[in-house]
């Protein structure tokens, strides 16, 4: 049996997920994207899971797919066809999904960055579109890079290929934070010990309110997000939380960080 190429573990409800194949810069294998989608799945499922983190070992996070065995695939099975499904479960999560970054991201690897919720990477990485310069076009990824980035910057990465560092990244909203790679681990560690604060219901709840598009008939989202709020205030979980503040303790779902 091939070596894991995805590790998963839960300690004090974070489900750090690592990709592990430098060999191939974390390239979007068969058995790399297999791993990790049965990895997310399994989070999601946890119920001891509050927050996921997505890392990497190697110094590179993910230079997209494997171009290797993309080359010797027919056009009807192309790895390419899996992604959609990948990117979806990041990005469709009921629990908060964190990207840490020490490395690069190309291509694929940014789409996974923009579909996780929060992002945070070390200054020195870097970033490139660079389908365009193989012939290909970045199209599955633009699904969830393109809501993240301003659309005169869209225009200009997507079709120059050009790299940039994680400082214009910040700027033009593909991550949350850049900064020195001594800093990495910490500020990672600040958004989980936030997002790890939340009620689950209420952070799913939330989540799919934000994927929603921008309404159009504003009465309607009144009443929808009325109907929203007052069932989580009526919910056990929100009753929850109001004792708890009330009582200055922490609601019962947040975990022991340590």
């Amino acid at each position: 049996m091939a070596d894991e190429l995805v590790h998963r573990e839960v300690t004090g409800g974070i489900a750090t997920i690592t990709l592990d194949s430098p060999h191939n810069r974390n390239a979007l294998s068969a058995q790399l994207r297999r791993e990790l989608l049965a990895a997310l799945r399994n989070s999601i499922d946890d119920e001891t899971v509050r927050v996921i983190l997505l890392t990497h070992t190697g110094t590179v996070f993910c230079a997209g797919m494997d171009l290797k065995e993309s080359r010797s695939e027919s056009a009807e099975n192309q790895g390419i066809n899996e992604v959609p499904g990948l990117l979806e479960c990041v990005r469709n999560s009921p629990k908060p999904v964190v990207a840490k970054l020490s490395g690069p991201a190309r291509a694929g690897g940014i789409g996974i960055v923009a579909a996780c919720d929060i992002a945070v990477a070390a200054e020195d990485a870097t970033f490139a579109f660079s389908e365009v310069r193989i012939g290909v076009v970045p199209a599955v990824i633009s699904v969830t890079v393109l809501p993240r980035l301003h659309a005169r910057q869209a225009h200009e990465l997507f079709l120059t290929g050009e790299t940039f560092d994680a400082n214009r990244a910040e700027a033009i909203g593909l991550l949350n934070a850049a900064v020195p790679e001594s800093e990495l681990d910490s500020a990672a560690e600040r958004y989980l010990d936030m997002l790890a604060k939340g009620g689950p219901n209420a952070m799913a709840a939330t989540k799919g309110m934000l994927r929603q598009p921008r309404p159009d008939d504003v009465d309607k989202a009144f009443a929808d997000m009325l109907r929203l709020s007052a069932e989580h205030f009526a919910g056990e979980e929100g009753q929850e939380g109001m004792r708890a503040f009330a009582e200055k303790r922490s609601p019962n779902w947040v975990p022991d960080r340590g």
